[in-house]
């Protein structure tokens, strides 16, 4: 075996092929192993360090899983009551306009209690950029049945299932939000294999790149495992992600952004 020196002066002859986002603090996540939200972590900074506007870029936190999200990015941050985020982010970005303004939701900030305001500020168009995190589940307080739950899918609040007549039907964010007319790019994507986080990373830039050239609001929907609160191991989450949840929520761009939607950059 080579001797510890001489392992460690080859290291020094290595070329660096990856390293931690100059946007992403060096901390670390206090995420479930196996949650994928750090993932997404990785793809925002690395979309805010590309496209160097990390000086004039603001989060705004949601109430959830991932509420601490202003721990873990070196940006100005803000956090908003539960649900309430496209708001604070409309109020940021009407105040600041050259500001480059997102918001990071679960399924449960954003298509529970924050139904009014995400359907009223992609409606307004307002310049805004939204990472919405579909796991099919509340994560924070303990797995219970989510907007986003599977018809059948079992949580706290299903035991036996989810059942369409008493409980109603997953709500199809995406689709709901892709008629209107202030909706410039919305697309869903996973982060369950290399190829589709690659994918996802595209569209998080298009996204951002739609609110810099001032054309309208801009979604990006991931869908995401939660091993804990699914009761699965990380690989079995990543086959229902495949087998359940891409089936009902496809993967697809819905909306781009058309040459003639410019306004103006910010």
């Amino acid at each position: 075996m080579k001797d510890k020196a001489k392992i460690l002066e080859e290291v020094k002859t290595m070329k660096k092929v990856a390293t931690r986002p100059k946007c992403l603090s060096d901390r670390t996540f206090h995420y479930c192993p196996g949650c994928t939200h750090g993932v997404v972590h990785r793809l925002v900074a690395e979309t805010i360090d590309e496209l160097a506007i990390q000086e004039k870029t603001i989060g705004v936190a949601p109430v959830g899983c991932s509420v601490f999200a202003y721990w873990y990015f070196n940006t100005d941050f803000s956090q908003a009551a539960h649900g309430r985020a496209p708001a604070v982010a409309t109020g940021i970005k009407r105040s600041v306009p050259g500001s480059v303004v997102f918001t990071y939701q679960g399924d449960g900030d954003l298509a529970a209690i924050g139904t009014a305001e995400i359907i009223h500020a992609a409606n307004r168009g307002e310049k805004i950029t939204v990472i919405f995190i579909n796991n099919a589940i509340y994560g924070m307080t303990g797995g219970q049945m989510a907007p986003t739950s599977l018809i059948n899918q079992k949580t706290q609040t299903s035991p036996y299932g989810r059942d369409s007549e008493t409980m109603g039907y997953p709500i199809r964010v995406s689709e709901m939000l892709s008629g209107f007319e202030g909706v410039k790019y919305l697309s869903r994507v996973a982060v369950d294999t290399p190829a589709n986080i690659v994918k996802a990373k595209a569209a998080i830039k298009k996204a951002f790149q739609t609110q810099l050239e001032g054309k309208g609001f801009s979604m990006v929907e991931v869908l995401s495992i939660c091993p804990t609160d699914w009761g699965m191991n990380v690989p079995d989450s990543k086959k229902w992600l495949q087998e359940n949840m891409i089936p009902y929520y496809p993967l697809k761009e819905f909306k781009a952004p058309k040459a003639e939607d410019a306004k103006g950059g910010e």
